[in-house]
């Protein structure tokens, strides 16, 4: 007998897929190496199209999941047509809130984009700039942490066709710390990069908030004598250090040296306060703690207003690059975005479409429709750090 009976008057019930939202929210951890694990998630309609974005977190692979785990049912219930929503309905509680809360938007973003077959970029007002300028981070790519090591992934960055540099020399030095002596090594792995790339290019050094006012008064005097474009991240960002970062950004300007900062900040307003105090010369808004691509476009706008340079944060895995491309291009005041340069060839591996650039330096945007490019579940899979894990949206009869 077939079932149900084709001849009955019974209405036959079937599950029915609302395409205005997704019925599949996955999130991947793949490990890229042993200090390094890439996180993205992965939104599916019911017709099988699938948004992306990434929500790395560095070290805090379990945070994340947490915060996957408290919002996936609300991400699920998101309306992908209306993709700024999302982010804007959710302010994110912290950094792991902020980092699933901002993959969500991505993934939103390239669903809708998909949909109407246009880039981002487009979606977002269209490209104020043919090719994005990107400097290349050359710290995880320098395992052996002598001065030649760093010269030497300097001029391999250099043959590679890029004009600036930024490395994070100071292993040895504790948060902190309030002296200089700690910071010997650092300098001459700075000393020996300006070495190998000549005079004319640009170099920044990043210092992960490892030192106090005293030791970064000092540094920024060191620096400046190497022609540092921009010291960055000298000590701890919070409201009790803005009128010391004040003074060390007075200290740097006075040298020639600009100090920039605030990768780690959520949202426009944990900018505003050190933006409006004159703090820093250069914002950092990392796409993936920021809370949304569109928001972090608006507030490029904000930033010029006072007249600080955005140079977004970017140091992480091929998805969060391919969203802030995107988002590099449609701004409007850019100064130059990050780029891990060559830390592993999972980079390209780990997705499905070209980075296309103009050289090295200069990156067009990805050719597809979108963020521009799409997981490869084959890599995935080899790649999980652990289990991916999934919430399905519950089924309507």
């Amino acid at each position: 007998m077939l079932w149900p009976p084709v001849c009955s008057d019974t209405p036959i019930e079937r599950p029915f897929v609302n395409h205005d939202h997704a019925i599949e929210l996955t999130l991947h951890f793949t490990k890229i190496s042993d200090k390094t694990h890439w996180l993205f998630v992965e939104l599916t309609l019911g017709d099988g199209r699938k948004g992306i974005g990434e929500a790395t977190l560095p070290g805090k692979d379990a945070q994340v999941l947490a915060a996957a785990q408290l919002l996936a049912d609300h991400a699920l219930q998101a309306n992908w047509r209306q993709p700024s929503v999302f982010a804007t309905t959710h302010p994110p509680a912290d950094l792991a809130n902020a980092a699933f809360i901002s993959a969500v938007d991505h993934a939103l973003w390239d669903l809708y984009a998909q949909d109407a077959g246009k880039s981002v970029c487009q979606i977002l007002g269209g490209a104020r700039r043919p090719y994005v300028p990107l400097y290349a981070n050359i710290n995880r790519r320098t395992i052996e942490r002598t001065p030649a090591a760093f010269a030497q992934s300097a001029c391999d960055a250099m043959a590679a066709g890029f004009h600036a540099f930024k490395i994070a020399p100071f292993d040895e030095v504790q948060p902190g710390h309030a002296s200089l002596d700690s910071a010997c090594d650092g300098i001459a792995r700075v000393e020996a990069v300006r070495q190998a790339i000549g005079p004319e290019r640009r170099l920044m050094v990043d210092c992960h908030w490892r030192f106090n006012e005293a030791t970064a008064t000092e540094l920024i005097t060191q620096m400046a004598r190497l022609d540092v474009h921009w010291v960055e991240c000298p000590i701890a960002e919070s409201h009790d250090n803005i009128a010391a970062l004040v003074r060390l950004r007075g200290r740097a300007n006075a040298l020639g040296v600009k100090l920039a900062g605030l990768e780690l900040a959520i949202g426009l307003d944990g900018f505003m306060h050190y933006v409006k105090a004159g703090a820093y010369d250069v914002v950092m808004p990392d796409i993936k703690y920021f809370g949304g691509l569109q928001a972090m476009q608006q507030a490029a706008d904000v930033f010029a207003r006072y007249d600080v340079q955005l140079s977004p944060h970017n140091p992480t895995g091929p998805v969060c690059h391919a969203a802030s491309l995107q988002v590099s291009a449609a701004m409007s005041p850019l100064d130059m975005l990050e780029l891990q340069f060559d830390e592993s060839p999972l980079f390209g591996a780990l997705v499905d479409g070209t980075f296309t650039a103009q050289a090295s330096n200069l990156s067009a945007l990805p050719l597809q429709p979108g963020l521009g490019v799409h997981l490869n579940a084959r890599q995935l899979q080899q790649l999980a750090a652990q289990p991916s894990s999934y919430w399905r949206a519950p089924v309507t009869i």
